[in-house]
């Protein structure tokens, strides 16, 4: 992450964070535009912060080089993860929580958000952050180093608020990997909502934004 991220301000002095990940192959401003989208409260005072993913090679992808948090090997998502450019991810977010907490918002008005593949790492990230979070909001995406979880998992965040949100058509992320995701984190203890959209693909669809928008609302007013 050493670009700088786009960074919008909702209000003149945010007191709130939305740390929001991009999947594969796309950047920080691809998520931009949920920003007005989702007609929060004009109260909220959030700091939206969408970094850029690094270039890598892709394995999938025949080796192409473009922006992603880690590696693919197959098509089996969920298969031969790539745990140390995974746990790369997770710390470079890490560090930017660390970075806006230095700014003065409280750890526990930072909450993450990813999509697909900055799903995975919001994830991965939250679940086990030393600190105390608002929330993660993890869009068409998966539970990664599931295996892991139990013996990493944070006291401090152990019933820390979490949206997943999926499409019954998913060709990326197969629903089952995230049913059984969730099933995961119930088993665990932890508070999940849960949202499915028949017919959706690979996306984001209206609905799933005003749900998104109720979800920051609860959770960060």
């Amino acid at each position: 992450m050493a670009e700088d991220p786009l960074v919008i301000e909702t209000g003149s002095a945010p007191d709130a964070c939305i740390i929001w990940l991009h999947g594969l192959g796309a950047d920080g401003h691809d998520f931009e535009p949920i920003v007005p989208e989702l007609r929060l409260d004009p109260d909220l005072a959030i700091r939206f912060v969408f970094p850029h993913a690094p270039m890598m090679p892709v394995t999938i992808n025949q080796g192409f080089v473009m922006r992603a948090w880690f590696d693919i090997r197959g098509a089996d998502i969920g298969a031969e993860p790539d745990a140390a450019g995974i746990r790369a991810s997770a710390a470079a977010l890490g560090e930017m929580v660390d970075a806006e907490i230095a700014r003065g918002i409280p750890a526990e008005r930072i909450l993450l958000a990813g999509f697909s593949q900055g799903g995975v790492i919001a994830l991965q990230t939250g679940l086990r952050y030393p600190k105390r979070l608002a929330g993660i909001l993890a869009l068409s995406t998966y539970l990664p180093l599931a295996e892991t979880l139990a013996a990493e998992k944070s006291d401090v965040n152990a019933d820390i608020p979490i949206l997943l949100a999926h499409g019954s058509a998913d060709p990326v992320i197969p629903l089952p990997l995230a049913i059984a995701s969730r099933a995961r984190l119930d088993s665990l203890g932890y508070e999940v909502e849960w949202h499915e959209y028949p017919g959706l693909g690979h996306g984001v669809a209206p609905q799933e934004i005003q749900h998104i928008a109720a979800w920051i609302e609860k959770v960060l007013k």
